[in-house]
């Protein structure tokens, strides 16, 4: 038995939590193209015959610009001191720009083994991949250089197979059932502001959070409802949209991805307040203020 705790770290957007994702084989990380979808630190377990991976998913590092930037890039620090082995995944399509270079600089201090992951190389040719293997081989001492597409599910197999080959214990830390340390209330919570992030654009900022107010479970069927938390009453009036079409789209969209989640019929009830006007206003800034990070 060989196992271990592996980092996926990048700036924003190179696509950890598809990839997470993809090696656990179900959705347990939330996507979107805007900076900050992940705010938690999220771990996915993978099992094989004689293996355990604890992979886990940070928000995107990058130079923060405000109070939220700097969090997140806290949470991303901390997940990178607590593993054995950290993977730094950029976007072969996007090609080296600061984001890459201020990470890197990130990891120089840093003693274990970090592996180079080049992700999106769906469309571009060997040659252009070994260019984009000989831009980066030079910028840090990297372990390991493995190019993916996390999308396409392609070369993953072989990510595993390197990343085996630098675990360091040999100890079980889960059972073989569990895929994430996350509970499913976080992952209906997230679900919806996934939809939110997805549907609203650039409309909505990430002081959106979601709570989860009850689940009923009956017979064959949940029933749950989740409140939508914003910082202001023009937030709300977007989300809910004219004629409350906004939140209708939101609320199919997330319904459709529980039912896949939890295997049952789902009844979806949505609702937006604002701060000030909801009744459990301490569990909300607990949460925005990513507590999690410090667990």
């Amino acid at each position: 038995m060989r196992s271990g705790f592996v980092s996926f770290v990048g700036r924003p957007n190179v696509g950890k939590s598809t990839l997470i994702n993809q090696i656990v084989g179900t959705k347990i990380a939330i996507i979107s193209d805007k900076q900050g979808t992940t705010r938690n630190i999220i771990q996915g377990v993978y099992n094989d015959d004689d293996t355990q991976i604890v992979f886990v998913d940070t928000p995107g590092i990058h130079k923060p610009t405000h109070k939220l930037g700097q969090i997140l890039n806290k949470g991303a620090y901390y997940s990178i001191e607590d593993v054995d082995i950290v993977c730094l995944l950029i976007d072969a399509k996007a090609g080296l720009g600061k984001g890459d270079k201020y990470v890197i600089e990130r990891l120089k201090n840093i003693n274990k083994p970090v592996i180079l992951v080049i992700n999106k190389i769906d469309g571009l040719s060997k040659d252009e991949i070994f260019l984009k293997i000989n831009e980066y081989k030079d910028l840090y001492d990297f372990a390991d250089i493995v190019p993916i597409s996390a999308l396409k599910n392609k070369n993953i197999d072989e990510l595993i197979k390197v990343i085996k080959h630098y675990l360091p214990d040999n100890i079980k830390y889960f059972s073989d059932s569990m895929i994430t340390n996350r509970s499913m209330q976080f992952m209906i919570a997230e679900t919806v502001r996934e939809k939110i992030l997805w549907l609203t654009k650039e409309e909505v900022p990430h002081s959106v959070t979601c709570v989860v107010e009850k689940i009923i479970k009956d017979k064959d069927k949940n029933i749950i409802n989740v409140a939508i938390i914003v910082d202001r009453d023009s937030l709300k009036k977007i989300i809910i949209g004219k004629g409350g079409s906004m939140i209708k789209k939101i609320g199919t969209l997330a319904r459709e991805d529980l039912e896949k989640i939890l295997g049952t019929k789902v009844y979806l009830e949505l609702y937006v307040k604002t701060i000030e006007k909801w009744r459990d206003r301490e569990k909300y800034l607990t949460e925005f203020n990513f507590n999690d990070f410090t667990e």
